[in-house]
C-alpha cells in the first residue's frame, strides 16, 4: 500500500561561487567554492536545530534528520515540509491528530522526552543527538543473508571514483551514495557528512526505498552515529573510503553490520560481518600467490 506524500517545496539554492584567488606563481585565478548557510529546522513550529547545510536537498535534509534522530516515524506523520530561504529556515508540519486523543498525547510526550537529552557527537562542526544514543539498538535487526561480492565493492567503488561530484570541481564537501549491486542510486554532498546520510534518509522515506539489499558509501570516517544511522536505515553494508573509531566498530559488530574502511582504488579492510563479505579468490589462493 503506497504511503500518503506529505507536500514538499523544491528550494535548493545555488551550491557553488566563483570567488578570486591567487595561485602560488602569483596569479589571480577565478575559483569554484562550496556554498554554506544556515537551516533553521522546525517542527509544528517548535525549533529545533540549526544545520550548516549546502542546500541541495533542504527538504530531504530535514525529513532524514527527523527519521534519524528519531523524532519522527514514518514518512506518513508528516503533512508539509516547507523551505524558505529568506529566512534561512525549513518547517516540518505534522498531521493533525484530534486533540486529547491518545495519539496526540503519545506524540507529544514522546517528543518532549527525546528533546530533552542531547549528546554533543563527533559531527562535522559538532552535531547533537537527541534521546538516548544506544536506547535502539537492540531492537535493529538486519537481514543475516544478504551478501556482498568483492566485485560489487570494486565496481561500486568505481563508479563512487567517475560520479561527477561538486567535490571536484570545488572541494570542501563530504559525499555519500546508496548504491544496489554497485549501481548509485542517490549521491549527495554536503559541508558535513551527517547532513548528507540525514538527506538520503529522507530520500528512502519520500520514495519508498528499502534498505536491506543496499550498500551505503560515505567519504567520511565511521563513527558510532554513522554506523547508528545507517543501521535505523535497514542497511548492511557501510563502506568509508576513510577510517573509523572504536566505538563505531563495536556497534557494527552488535547490530551484525559489515563495515568495511579504507576503500580506495582495489584497496580496502573488512572489519565486521566477515561472513557476508565474498572474496573474488579463495583467501588460500590470495596467501599462496
Amino acid at each position: 500500500m503506497s504511503q500518503q506524500r506529505p507536500q514538499i517545496t523544491h528550494a535548493s539554492r545555488p551550491l557553488t561561487f566563483m570567488v578570486e584567488a591567487t595561485d602560488e606563481h602569483g596569479t589571480s585565478v577565478e575559483t569554484e567554492i562550496a556554498g554554506e548557510g544556515p537551516l533553521t529546522l522546525y517542527l509544528d513550529k517548535r525549533e529545533i536545530v540549526t544545520l550548516m547545510t549546502l542546500g541541495a536537498a533542504p527538504e530531504a535534509l530535514a525529513i532524514g534528520y527527523l527519521r534519524n534522530q528519531r523524532l519522527l516515524t514514518s514518512i506518513e506523520q508528516i503533512s508539509a515540509v516547507q523551505v524558505d530561504w529568506e529566512t534561512d529556515a525549513v518547517a516540518v508540519t505534522t498531521r493533525q491528530y484530534p486533540k486529547n486523543t491518545a495519539q496526540k498525547k503519545h506524540g507529544a510526550a514522546t517528543l518532549d522526552k527525546r528533546l530533552s537529552k542531547r549528546t554533543v557527537t563527533t559531527g562535522c562542526g559538532q552535531g547533537t543527538v537527541f534521546g538516548d544514543l544506544m536506547e535502539e539498538i537492540d531492537h535493529i535487526h538486519l537481514p543475516k543473508d544478504a551478501i556482498l561480492q568483492e566485485a560489487t565493492l570494486q565496481a561500486l567503488l568505481d563508479n563512487v571514483r567517475r560520479y561527477d561530484s561538486l567535490y571536484k570541481k570545488a572541494g570542501a564537501l563530504h559525499g555519500c551514495a546508496l548504491a544496489k549491486d554497485g549501481e548509485i542510486l542517490y549521491y549527495v554532498e554536503d559541508v558535513g557528512r551527517h547532513n548528507a546520510v540525514d538527506a538520503i534518509a529522507g530520500m528512502m522515506w519520500l520514495d519508498e526505498v528499502d534498505g536491506h539489499d543496499k550498500i551505503f558509501y560515505t567519504t567520511g570516517r565511521l563513527t558510532s552515529e554513522m554506523v547508528i544511522k545507517a543501521a535505523q536505515m535497514g542497511v548492511p553494508f557501510l563502506i568509508s573510503r576513510s577510517g573509523l573509531t572504536k566505538m563505531g566498530w563495536e556497534i557494527a559488530q552488535r547490530v551484525g553490520m559489515t563495515m568495511i574502511g579504507r576503500a580506495q582504488g582495489k584497496h580496502f579492510l573488512l572489519f565486521t560481518g566477515t561472513e557476508r563479505f565474498r572474496h573474488s579468490s579463495p583467501i588460500s589462493e590470495v596467501i599462496a600467490a
